[in-house]
């Protein structure tokens, strides 16, 4: 019998890693009589059998939230924390009422007419953020639906087997929040996208995905292998027996470079001939901590605090900040943690804030722009940092900053807040450097003015390339313009190194450039003294900085400063890490 032709299908990457693995259909769980009409006299009672499946919707979703939280920390269960609180939304549950009441549908249709509705409304927005809240209300209403009919919790089949690849249309958050990764090796999805919530609650989990795979479903039977690559997007259904030998070895083979590599995590990291270029790690929320420090970084050169800000109707309160940012503090003493002030803007509105629609929102209020505008806000958010200070070795970044006048401000506001808590005995730590984000063109092109005055800068390059180069990021149709190894990126960061080292102070990066391999040896070669990544990326980090002296990374940037085209950059760069993975480690 001949092997069946393998079939290669192509989508996008969206969470990373690989998986070999028998291919499990999932459908969408049936939701039976969904078109009931009822009688006007029936309406109380249908009122009522709503208001119950609401309840009982609203528990589930509180045991999620917490089971979430346990496994994957704050941010992640504020997904279901947030679905939670739309089911509190009087204007959306006024909505089935009214069609419960005026126009006589049963509660199951009811539900589902009034979520598709304010779905509708909010994906029609145009807006990556609002569109995975339109996911969020169709997920709630589904789930309040299999409430009244009484349905599966899902359609994921029962007893699923080790290692199985989801393959589906679409899968819910709250489906994918309560998946056992002990057998779930991969998922596969015909729709999607790589910010999802679906896609951020997997990726938590370490489960490779691949979206817009069009068409799987129809591709794809029960049982049959497939071999997964959440890098590149790509799902070979049945694939050669050769092409399972050379995954397999190479599988093999990455557990030994792992192993390693995981030498190297209690080593800093330290060129041949003794400079150090600290390797530290970003977070989005105090679960991460434990495996940053497993990982082997240096301090936290990241963490976001947006995490305490979203998901909810009403702002944090100082205490509850408080105790994010200290116990962060705490762990991680005495190595440095630098907490990053509130970095949000229109593209993810907050419910508490009078947050008008921007046309353009990644240039509009923003950042540093919207804690001015909102300074309750800002104020009990240096506050919580403040008092937290003692607990740990404390660094203070402002984000946005574009001229030296926000500086200034910022650190008026932090001196004024300071001077409060020590008015009213509030220990607060002596010492506390305070820097920028430097992430537009103008803080980069006035780096000698803001140079002066704060401690340390930190190059946020996601935002400083789409500036520079005018190129929206998320768009993949200008993927090869949003490139941080164009010239003029370069150029911005050699600037800001320059007179960061000018006038004394440290500067980092923390953003997605930093951890990549082929941008590494060209930092230390500019003189970086802090790279800040995802913590699966600190290991490789260390390695390529123990295999060479500074002059020879100094000698690559020499190389590349002459080249004019982010093409030719990356040649050079590609070409000089081959070279150095040569070297002994």
């Amino acid at each position: 019998m001949t092997q069946p032709r393998a079939v290669e299908l192509r989508g996008l990457g969206a969470a990373p890693g690989s998986h070999l693995g028998p291919a499990v259909l999932v459908q969408k769980a049936g939701l039976a009589s969904t078109g009931r009409r009822i009688r006007p006299e029936e309406a109380p009672a249908e009122v009522e059998r709503l208001r119950a499946a609401l309840a009982r919707a609203e528990e589930e979703l509180a045991a999620l939230e917490a089971e979430t939280r346990q496994r994957l920390g704050e941010e992640k269960a504020g997904i279901l924390g947030a679905q939670r609180m739309m089911l509190q939304d009087p204007a959306l549950v006024e909505a089935m009422v009214r069609r419960i009441t005026e126009e006589h549908l049963g509660a199951e249709a009811a539900c589902l007419k009034a979520c598709e509705e304010q779905a509708a409304v909010l994906a029609a927005l145009d807006d990556p953020y609002l569109a995975e809240r339109a996911a969020d209300v169709r997920d709630v209403g589904r789930r309040v639906v299999r409430c009244l009919t009484g349905a599966a919790e899902s359609g994921l089949p029962k007893g699923l087997p080790p290692g199985a690849v989801l393959v589906a249309e679409d899968l819910l958050p709250s489906e994918t929040a309560s998946l056992d990764v002990q057998k779930v090796g991969a998922i596969v999805l015909e729709r999607g996208g790589r910010t999802s919530h679906t896609v951020l609650i997997a990726r938590a989990l370490g489960i490779p995905v691949v979206v817009g795979a069009a068409g799987i479903t129809g591709v794809v039977a029960d049982g049959e292998l497939l071999l997964v690559d959440g890098d590149q997007g790509t799902v070979v259904v049945a694939p050669e027996p050769e092409r399972v030998a050379a995954y397999q070895a190479a599988r093999v083979e990455a557990e030994r470079e792992r192993e390693r590599l995981l030498a190297l995590r209690d080593l800093p990291g330290t060129t041949r001939d003794g400079h150090r270029v600290q390797v530290a790690a970003n977070i989005g929320e105090p679960g991460e901590v434990a495996g940053v420090l497993a990982a082997g970084a240096e301090g936290i050169g990241l963490f976001r605090t947006e995490f305490l800000f979203l998901h909810r109707e009403t702002m944090p309160t100082e205490e509850e900040q408080f105790e994010a940012y200290r116990t962060v503090l705490e762990a991680v003493k005495p190595r440095p943690v630098i907490i990053r002030t509130l970095d949000i803007g229109g593209d993810k509105p907050l419910p508490y804030l009078e947050m008008p629609r921007e046309e353009n929102p990644f240039l509009g209020v923003r950042a540093i722009r919207l804690c001015f505008r909102e300074p309750e806000l800002f104020r009990r958010q240096l506050r919580a940092l403040l008092r937290a200070s003692p607990y740990g070795n404390l660094w203070i970044m402002f984000p946005m900053i574009a001229c030296v006048e926000e500086l200034r401000r910022a650190k008026a506001e932090l001196a004024a807040v300071r001077e409060e808590l020590v008015a009213a005995g509030v220990p607060v730590a002596d010492r506390i450097p305070v820097g920028i984000m430097v992430e537009t063109p103008a803080a980069a092109v006035a780096a000698d003015l803001l140079a002066r005055e704060c401690d340390f800068f930190s190059i946020g390059t996601n935002d400083l390339v789409q500036y520079t180069m005018a190129a929206d990021r998320g768009n993949p149709a200008l993927g090869q313009l949003a490139d941080p190894f164009h010239p003029a990126v370069l150029r911005l960061i050699a600037r800001t190194l320059e007179e960061g080292h000018r006038h004394g102070i440290l500067v980092g990066m923390c953003g997605d450039m930093a951890g990549q391999p082929l941008a590494i040896p060209l930092l230390v070669g500019m003189g970086i003294d802090e790279l800040s990544m995802p913590a699966p990326a600190v290991l490789r980090a260390k390695d390529l900085i123990r295999r060479a002296d500074r002059a020879t990374f100094a000698a690559l940037w020499e190389r590349v400063r002459g080249l004019a085209t982010a093409q030719e950059v990356r040649a050079c760069l590609e070409e000089a890490l081959a070279e150095l993975m040569k070297s002994e480690p």
